[in-house]
């Protein structure tokens, strides 16, 4: 997180005062959420995972290098191998290749990445909730070009620009112009995260940035420029009414 990012963020107030809001959050049943949302239908008839408790203050990480590493697809695996295969082909083998790792990918359609890249640099920063075992906990995500990072907002209070993160996704545009996708991958902790809360995090990112409801875009805007018309159980109406 940048330290421009950061200054932005403090403009909000809803910040300064979640700590209190957040003990009033409505308690509601996490299991039928999850039973819903899963995309996929051996996770849907699978049982639900243990809900995680209330996050409590990780430590701080090291500061980011104002330079860091650029993230290429050719570190994941050989372009040359994918010349050949279609956007069909290519979406299962990548699939296949995080099938046994701690880690969530999508095949984004192009022209759908377009879309989401334009609503990145727009809407940087936002929060979505997650189900706990008494009721719902807020994840911050912050936008940066291809990458989204995410943290839970009480590390985020603690540590701003060093919290932890519990999620990071990346976006693989290299194959854009001659397959037509964009293939993203998403590594979550395994502390902080489960599997299938990892996912609920980037469905609802690709449901707010592709294709937002009207109500959604309201969230949206209020929380960019009326944060005093900004109501985070509006985002847990939200969530439990999606359809992925």
């Amino acid at each position: 997180m940048t330290e421009e990012q950061v200054e932005e963020l403090k403009k909000n107030p809803y910040f300064d005062k979640y700590a209190d809001k957040i003990t009033k959050l409505q308690k509601t049943s996490p299991e039928e959420f999850l039973g819903r949302l899963s995309a996929h239908e051996e996770m849907k008839k699978a049982p639900a995972p243990e809900q995680k408790d209330f996050s409590l203050p990780g430590r701080a990480r090291s500061p980011v290098s104002v330079n860091p590493a650029t993230k290429t697809l050719e570190k994941i695996m050989k372009l040359d191998l994918l010349k050949d295969k279609t956007a069909e082909e290519i979406t299962e083998i990548w699939t296949k290749h995080f099938t046994a790792k701690d880690a969530i990918c999508a095949v984004i359609p192009a022209e759908t990445y377009k879309t989401m890249q334009k609503r990145f640099q727009q809407y940087n920063t936002f929060l979505f909730p997650i189900p706990r075992k008494n009721g719902y906990e807020f994840v911050m995500a912050q936008f940066q070009g291809d990458e989204a990072h995410f943290t839970t907002l009480i590390n985020f209070q603690a540590h701003k620009e060093n919290a932890p993160e519990c999620l990071s996704l990346v976006h693989y545009t290299e194959l854009v112009e001659d397959k037509g996708i964009v293939l993203m991958v998403g590594e979550y902790d395994k502390d902080s995260l489960e599997l299938i809360e990892a996912k609920c995090l980037a469905d609802q990112v690709a449901i707010y940035y592709s294709r937002p409801s009207a109500n959604q875009q309201r969230i949206l805007d209020n929380f960019k420029t009326n944060p005093a018309f900004f109501d985070h159980n509006q985002l847990i109406t939200e969530m439990n009414s999606l359809q992925i």
